[in-house]
C-alpha cells in the first residue's frame, strides 16, 4: 500500500484505535527467549494463513485485533513464521533480516503511538541459512520487517518469542510463477514453519467509505465471494486467471500487490492436494475493505 494512500485512512482508522485505547500506553510485545527447537512440535505440518491486514492502526485497536488474536490461539506453535508482505515487492525473492533490528514505520500521517509500537521477536536466523542455501535465494540483512509483518503478528503472537523471518513478493512474476514459489517453500511447514502471507482481499482506498456507515459495495462482495469460491472448490486455474475471470478484479485491486501473496500461500499448500479451506476473519470495514483471513490446513 503506498505510504500517501493512507494518510485519509488514519482519519477514520485511528479515531478507532484511539477510542478503545484512551488512557494506555503504546503497545509493546513482550521479548521473551526463542522456543528450543522441539522435534514433535516441528513433526506437526504447520497450516498456511493468508490475511487482510488493514490499516497500521489495527496494531493500536484491541477490539479489531482480537479476532486475529484468536487465529493466533487456534494453530500449532510454530518453529518460525515466513511473512510474505504486500508491502515489499522484490524480484528475484529476497529474504529479509535474519536478527532483530527496529521495524519499518512504512506509512506517514499517523498518530506518533504508532511508531512506537515494538515486535522486538527474534530474527529466525537458522530457518534464513535453510531458504537461502536449498532455494538459492538472495539475503538483505539490512531489510527489517515492514507493517505488513508486524501489525498481524503483534496480536497473532503476542508474546514475540517465535523467530520471524520475511520474504519479498516478486510483483513482475507471473500468477503461475508465484503460485510455484508457494510449492517450494511447502517443506517448510512439515518443519514448523508457518507460512504468513499477509495482503488485503479486497483493497480499493479510492473507494472506500470515510463514513464507515454503508455496507459493502456489491462488486466487492462478488469478488470477495468468487476468490472464496475458487478457493474452496480448489481451483487453482481459476484463482490463477483473476484478471479474466474474476469479477471486477480491477475495481477489488487498481493495483495488484495485496492480492499477490495469496497466490503464494495458495501454492504452499496445494502440495496437500486438495486442502482444508476456512475463513476465519470475516468481514469489511469502510465500506469495501475486505476483512478476510484464509487458512488452508
Amino acid at each position: 500500500m503506498n505510504r500517501r494512500d493512507f494518510v485519509r485512512l488514519a482519519a477514520v482508522a485511528s479515531a478507532s484505535a484511539a477510542c478503545s485505547q484512551h488512557g494506555r500506553e503504546p503497545f509493546t510485545a513482550k521479548a521473551t527467549r526463542p522456543m528450543p527447537h522441539d522435534p514433535s512440535t516441528a513433526a506437526k505440518k504447520l497450516p498456511v494463513l493468508f490475511v487482510s491486514h488493514g490499516a497500521p492502526t489495527l496494531a493500536l485497536d484491541p477490539v479489531a485485533g482480537a479476532d486475529f488474536t484468536r487465529l493466533g490461539r487456534s494453530l500449532p506453535q510454530p518453529r518460525a513464521v515466513l511473512v510474505l508482505s504486500a508491502h515489499w515487492l522484490d524480484a528475484p525473492p529476497t529474504l529479509g533480516t535474519a536478527r532483530r533490528q527496529p521495524l519499518l514505520y512504512d506509512f506517514s500521517g499517523f498518530p506518533e503511538r504508532l511508531h512506537q509500537v515494538q515486535y522486538p521477536a527474534p530474527g529466525a536466523a537458522e530457518l534464513a541459512a535453510e531458504l537461502a542455501g536449498t532455494l538459492q535465494l538472495r539475503h538483505d540483512d539490512r531489510r527489517p520487517w515492514d507493517h505488513g509483518v508486524w501489525v498481524p503478528l503483534v496480536h497473532m503472537l503476542p508474546s514475540a518469542s517465535v523467530p520471524v523471518l520475511q520474504l519479498s513478493v516478486p510483483h513482475r512474476w507471473r500468477p503461475q510463477q508465484l503460485f510455484e514459489l508457494g510449492q517450494q517453500l511447502a517443506p517448510w511447514r512439515e518443519r514448523g514453519v508457518l507460512v504468513l502471507a499477509s495482503g488485503g482481499m479486497v483493497h480499493n482506498l479510492g473507494r472506500l467509505d470515510w463514513r464507515n456507515a454503508a455496507p459493502p459495495p456489491q462488486w466487492a462482495v462478488d469478488f470477495e465471494q468468487w476468490v472464496r469460491d475458487q478457493l474452496v472448490r480448489g481451483d487453482v486455474d481459476g484463482l490463477l486467471d483473476h484478471r479474466q475471470r474474476a469479477p471486477a478484479f480491477a475495481l477489488a485491486h487498481p493495483t495488484d500487490d495485496h492480492f499477490l501473496p495469496l497466490l503464494v500461500a495458495a501454492g504452499a499448500a496445494a502440495l496437500d492436494g486438495k486442502p482444508a479451506v476456512e475463513f476465519p476473519i470475516e468481514g469489511f470495514e469502510l465500506g469495501s475493505l475486505s476483512r478476510l483471513a484464509v487458512r488452508f490446513g
